[in-house]
């Protein structure tokens, strides 16, 4: 019993780490676009991530399935807790250490290298290669590739249609809520700041370059509407978060019946959120401006297609990561506009790379010092 209730803990302190790290993810466009502060952005984060996380009590039980290690490996294995602990605790420090380090990691990448780590060392017979390649690997490959194709690819014809309906883009600088000076054109900090003559500023005091839209769309103010718009496509990208990663942590919590899986869909939705309200800081710096410099347009675009991905895989049960989805649309559209800092990108890349053969190391290590410890 005492086992059980350490896989409770060990994945409760998952789901801490996930929300650090991927709860701000959906709404990063709103603080980097300048759209919304970072508090208010965060509170828009945690409520709708919330209902997503509701939600999957509903929509996503065949996550709950997939990522309990059913099929990957054999049923004893899946059942016994400390696979469990050991798949929890390699995620979750994986995470951790990536929420310290300030990168957007994937917490399905790291729960899948537990599942691989541990699973090798706790099955006589290995893994289900079948299963790893095609129910999981696959998906997980693909989808920000489809984010970063489609992103790219969808941006250009939005932007022009924006201009054929009239609606411009100048880029205002701000001191805290005063308008300073206004200049025409897409995001240029610089261009912006030479154009206008700035007051003497305080310590506490900074200039920003925030982008804004003018023009009518029948009758309604465009920014109005697309501030709307972007706000309800960040809320999506939450939505989809919570949804999807929710019963993927939950599964770890089923073993030895030790809770209901409507109660472990709760109990990982009100941890998580807990995480990102604490937590979020470093990661959402990252996300919101160190990828690439963006307009709401460009954000609402990144978030909307993220959420169609993230929403459709979550009804098929298709394991794919709403980090690597919402960073691919942003790379893409980065790439578009020529804005992509790719420094902070090759560094992403990087940590994703090391996520998975990480969390696995970390698996196998643990059931290796159970046995040690056990004999």
């Amino acid at each position: 019993m005492m086992v059980l209730f350490g896989v409770l803990g060990v994945g409760l302190l998952l789901a801490y780490a996930n929300g650090a790290n991927d709860n701000y993810k959906g709404v990063a466009t709103l603080l980097g676009s300048g759209t919304a502060s970072y508090r208010r952005a965060l509170v828009w984060a945690t409520v709708t991530t919330a209902l997503g996380s509701l939600t999957a009590l509903v929509l996503a039980r065949g996550l709950l399935v997939a990522f309990s290690g059913k099929g990957l490996v054999p049923p004893d294995v899946v059942a016994d807790p400390v696979f469990a602990t050991a798949v929890a605790l390699a995620a979750g420090l994986t995470v951790l250490l990536a929420t310290l380090r300030g990168f957007p990691i994937s917490t399905t990448h790291a729960l899948l290298g537990g599942l691989v780590g541990a699973g090798l060392m706790a099955s006589p017979g290995g893994i289900d290669v079948g299963t790893l390649a095609g129910g999981f690997l696959l998906p997980l490959l693909t989808s920000p590739v489809l984010a970063f194709v489609f992103a790219g690819g969808v941006y250009p014809p939005l932007r022009a249609a924006r201009r054929k309906l009239g609606i411009s883009q100048e880029t205002c600088v701000c001191v805290g809520s005063e308008v300073i000076g206004v200049v025409p054109g897409a995001p240029g900090a610089v261009a912006a700041l030479n154009a206008v003559m700035l007051p003497t500023l305080t310590v506490d005091q900074s200039a920003s370059c925030r982008v804004r839209y003018n023009g009518t769309l029948r009758g309604a103010s465009a920014r109005t509407l697309l501030d709307s718009a972007h706000y309800a496509s960040a809320g999506a990208v939450s939505f989809a978060r919570g949804l999807n990663d929710t019963p993927k942590i939950a599964a770890l919590l089923l073993v030895g019946n030790l809770l209901a899986p409507g109660l472990a869909l709760i109990s990982v939705g009100l941890v998580m959120a807990t995480g990102g309200l604490i937590s979020a800081r470093r990661v959402a710096r990252t996300m919101s401006h160190e990828v690439t410099t963006m307009s709401p347009g460009q954000g609402f675009t990144a978030n909307a297609l993220t959420s169609l991905l993230v929403i459709g895989a979550s009804a098929l049960g298709l394991p794919v990561s709403t980090t690597h989805v919402s960073c691919g649309a942003l790379f893409g559209i980065g790439t578009v506009t020529r804005q992509a800092h790719w420094r902070t990108i090759r560094h992403i890349l990087l940590a994703w790379v090391v996520t998975l053969p990480m969390a696995a190391a970390l698996g196998a290590l643990f059931v290796g010092l159970w046995r040690t410890v056990a004999l």
